[in-house]
């Protein structure tokens, strides 16, 4: 999924401002100013299409995330997991780890 302002794109076909979409188990849906995408898998982004991200994850994935989202084990030490195993120490280290080409 690609959103860029109001242009929301799913395997470079473009979704239509408003209109949700669902295909195979992922779904888009516009709530108010937002653009929200969810997954079967149990996880939903939202964004204003200006700054503002929300990561949603449902309880059933409780420790069995990574990356940028985090561990969800509500363990403040073990938020910064970089790709590595270690933990960084500041936030833009962590982040950056976690960028790909």
């Amino acid at each position: 999924v690609v959103a860029q302002g109001r242009n929301v794109s799913v395997n470079w076909a473009a979704v239509p401002e408003g209109r949700p979409y669902l295909h195979k188990g992922l779904g888009v849906t516009w709530p108010g100013d937002w653009v929200a995408v969810a997954s079967s898998l149990g996880v939903r982004v939202a964004w204003d299409r200006h700054l503002a991200v929300t990561v949603t994850a449902e309880p059933e994935l409780r420790g069995g995330t990574w990356g940028l989202c985090g561990t969800y084990t509500d363990d403040p030490t073990d938020d910064f997991v970089r790709p590595d195993g270690d933990i960084a120490t500041f936030a833009a280290t962590f982040g950056n780890a976690w960028k790909v080409p």
